[in-house]
């Protein structure tokens, strides 16, 4: 035998304050138009950075097909970027400011003594200078070493780095500067940096900066400065 069950009234739909609906509308608006600052407006497309730097980034691009061999790891800049004007020591201890070398193209690089594969590049970078150093490039190469700062002095003395000038930061400042904007992630590092301090690439790990492939890419990108300037 079954017993009827008692049927249940109508449950109330719930009700929504119209100020929640507005408050959660207003965040889902304000997301859209964060996102819309960060990529662009248009179909959400990558941010393309600061616009002053708009030159090395076309600059970047001419650069595409020299990225092969021993300069392959190379990353170009997509988006402009302007490298901080980061602050080292010179080999009498004055203040160096990157800013000294607008102007030029410049290759700055960070290395340590404790660093193997950094010790290994030093003298295809040394090779660089003396190849093509000048007016119009220069290899900036900073040192970090916190400890022991005799050491990476004698170190360039014995391995015959003759062409390099000697800069370092023994706060190592200049890596955490670098690391701030995306660009030092290990050692060593080395930022490909036009003549108005904005990015044309960035490579981490070391490359063989005199050989053939880097002295062409080398070449081309101060040609490519001549003609944009």
């Amino acid at each position: 035998m079954t017993t009827d069950q008692p049927s249940l009234p109508p449950q109330p739909r719930p009700v929504v304050p119209q100020r929640l609906v507005m408050a959660v509308a207003a965040v889902l608006v304000g997301g859209v138009i964060g996102l819309a600052g960060v990529y662009g407006i248009g179909g959400l497309s990558r941010n393309a950075g600061d616009p002053n730097c708009r030159a090395a980034t076309d600059l970047a691009k001419t650069l595409t097909p020299l990225i092969h061999g021993e300069v392959a790891a190379l990353n170009l800049a997509t988006a402009g970027l302007k490298i901080p004007d980061v602050t080292f020591q010179d080999a009498s201890g004055a203040t160096r400011k990157l800013s000294e070398w607008r102007g030029k193209i410049v290759l700055l690089n960070l290395w340590a003594t404790w660093c193997v594969p950094c010790r290994r590049e030093m003298p295809a970078l040394d090779g660089l200078q003396a190849r093509l150093g000048g007016e119009k490039f220069d290899v900036v190469a900073v040192n970090i070493d916190t400890r022991d700062l005799d050491k990476p002095k004698t170190w360039v003395k014995n391995a015959g780095i003759t062409s390099l000038s000697y800069f370092s930061d023994e706060k190592a400042r200049v890596f955490q500067e670098l690391k701030a904007i995306g660009r030092a992630i290990g050692m060593p590092t080395s930022v490909l940096i036009d003549a108005n301090g904005c990015e044309i690439g960035t490579i981490a790990g070391p490359a063989e900066w005199s050989s053939d492939d880097g002295l062409a890419l080398i070449k081309a990108a101060m040609q490519g400065e001549q003609a944009k300037s």
